[in-house]
């Protein structure tokens, strides 16, 4: 059987599994029949550590075998979301030949590490263990592994007592960190499966090497604790130094990561009139469904190889495309997927953040729009939570409407009294599912709007609206970020008092610049 029947025949088995779950119907606020067994009312009584919804409004569309086989079209290889980068060119000209990214162009307002750093920011608030891809599900009842915080949970585990693996044994303030060789690596077990918070921040080499620069800097942060207070107990310079790094983390989120993703009006216009559709207390800071597809946007942004590192390769750079599904069987892959130690795998940071001195190394993300980079669509198994097809992510995310039964992307702009896309701004998918021109997935309408309205620097009104709200809902709800803090904070560990950014937080950590 072909690759393309295959999948096809996985995603419509996948599609009678979830027509069996909502065999029960009831009628919905258009008239049409909707899955009982979804709940499409909101999240009025949303609790801590589930997931839930920011919008009461009805699904896109049914579950039905032809809805999911057009999703699976639309996000399958070589199809329409794929950017058909030339793999064969190689890694290095797929980042310097200019002819090469016409089809996925670059986002030079973004530095490459920005991807990383919202994967990152993903697995310390939401983990989604239970819910199956493809089948309808009430988020009401789907728990989040993660604190819907932006608290580190997944650097930190549950502390020196509740995660003692993940911790120094000679001092369990500090965090345990190990070697590849010539510079730092993830703790492993001699399988080489990472002793972590999380354990999809070893998904590919970049995320790993900035997890393990997060452990690096509370180290730091210990050590200038006990220099400026020596009389503390363990436990007492542990707390405080996670609270020093959790809140120039923190800072980074608000004042770099937030403003490039969402615009800085629309994050500004959030913190002086608060969010508009996700305001939860402390105690029932759900995770919004709309938000988890929205935020995969960030999938658009990665770019199809990178320069991982300047003097890996026989003291020259290492470069590799992302993933790359032949090099499976091999021991050291030539490609950055995670779970792997050698001498060659860890990271230069100048070419993923702008560092002084070291301006001309860096390199730009792709830009937020239909267009994803090619080797997206064929994953290691390794590099997917659950271990289990489908390898297209395009597809993935699509299915995840149907798990979500999310609304529509007009539907929310509608309901948010934001600009909505005509039919005819997405006639491209009349030939897949002609209905989607009028009710399209919520994953694809926010990347056309940010392509359509923003030329795919930034996203659109719909998805800055909502990734604003959630992030701001979210450090605004936890009672321990600094923006709950009895006094102002200002970010100490950086070069100029009062500013802090990515390349501050590798800098202190040990790690910045080329290497």
């Amino acid at each position: 059987m072909k690759r393309g029947s295959a999948i096809l025949g996985v995603s419509i088995t996948v599609a009678l599994a979830a027509m069996s779950v909502v065999h029960a119907s009831h009628q919905r606020q258009d008239g049409r029949d909707a899955p009982e067994s979804v709940d499409v009312r909101g999240d009025e009584d949303g609790q801590m550590g589930r997931f839930g919804r920011m919008f009461h409004l009805p699904p896109f569309a049914e579950p039905t075998p032809a809805v999911i086989a057009a999703l699976v079209q639309l996000g399958a290889r070589g199809g329409l979301l794929d950017a058909h980068d030339n793999i064969a060119a190689g890694p290095v000209a797929l980042i310097l030949d200019p002819l090469l990214s016409t089809n996925n162009p670059n986002n030079d307002g973004h530095a490459a590490g920005m991807t990383f750093l919202g994967q990152f920011l993903d697995h310390d608030m939401t983990f989604d263990t239970t819910s199956r891809l493809g089948v309808p599900t009430n988020p009401r009842r789907s728990p989040n592994a993660r604190r819907p915080f932006f608290d580190l949970d997944s650097v930190y585990g549950d502390g020196p007592q509740g995660s003692p693996q993940l911790y120094d044994t000679s001092d369990p303030a500090r965090l345990r960190v190990e070697s590849g060789g010539l510079y730092e690596d993830l703790p492993r077990e001699g399988n080489g499966r990472a002793i972590i918070g999380d354990p999809r921040n070893d998904e590919n080499l970049v995320i790993a090497g900035l997890h393990a620069a997060m452990l690096l800097a509370h180290n730091k942060a210990v050590d200038r604790v006990r220099q400026a207070d020596p009389s503390l107990a363990t436990d007492e310079v542990f707390e405080e130094a996670r609270r020093i790094l959790t809140w120039h983390y923190q800072w980074i989120i608000l004042h770099e990561f937030l403003p490039q993703i969402a615009g800085a009006a629309a994050v500004d216009r959030v913190l002086a009139d608060g969010p508009r559709f996700y305001r939860p207390k402390w105690d029932d800071a759900f995770m919004p469904v709309e938000f988890q597809i929205v935020y995969r946007m960030g999938h658009s942004m990665a770019r199809p190889s990178y320069r991982a590192n300047f003097t890996g390769d026989g003291g020259g750079p290492f470069f590799a495309l992302l993933f790359d599904s032949s090099m499976s069987t091999l021991t050291d892959p030539s490609d950055l997927r995670g779970g792997v130690r050698s001498l060659r795998r860890f990271v230069g940071w100048s070419t993923f953040f702008r560092f002084p001195g070291f301006e001309a190394d860096v390199r730009p993300n792709k830009r937020i729009d239909t267009h994803l980079s090619t080797p997206l669509f064929d994953l290691p198994l390794g590099a997917i939570a659950s271990g289990a097809p489908p390898t297209s992510l395009a597809e993935r995310n699509l299915l995840r409407h149907i798990t979500w039964m999310v609304p529509s992307g007009q539907a929310i702009a509608e309901r948010a009294r934001l600009p909505v896309l005509s039919p005819a701004q997405l006639s491209e998918l009349a030939p897949i599912h002609r209905p989607f021109v009028r009710s399209t997935p919520l994953w694809y309408y926010v990347l056309k709007e940010a392509e359509i309205f923003e030329g795919g620097t930034k996203l659109g009104p719909v998805g800055a609206q909502i990734v604003s709200d959630v992030f701001v809902g979210l450090l605004r709800s936890d009672p321990n970020s600094f923006l709950k803090a009895d006094e102002p904070f200002s970010p100490s560990l950086g070069a100029t008092p009062g500013e802090f950014g990515m390349a501050d937080l590798l800098t202190f950590a040990g790690v910045g610049g080329r290497r």
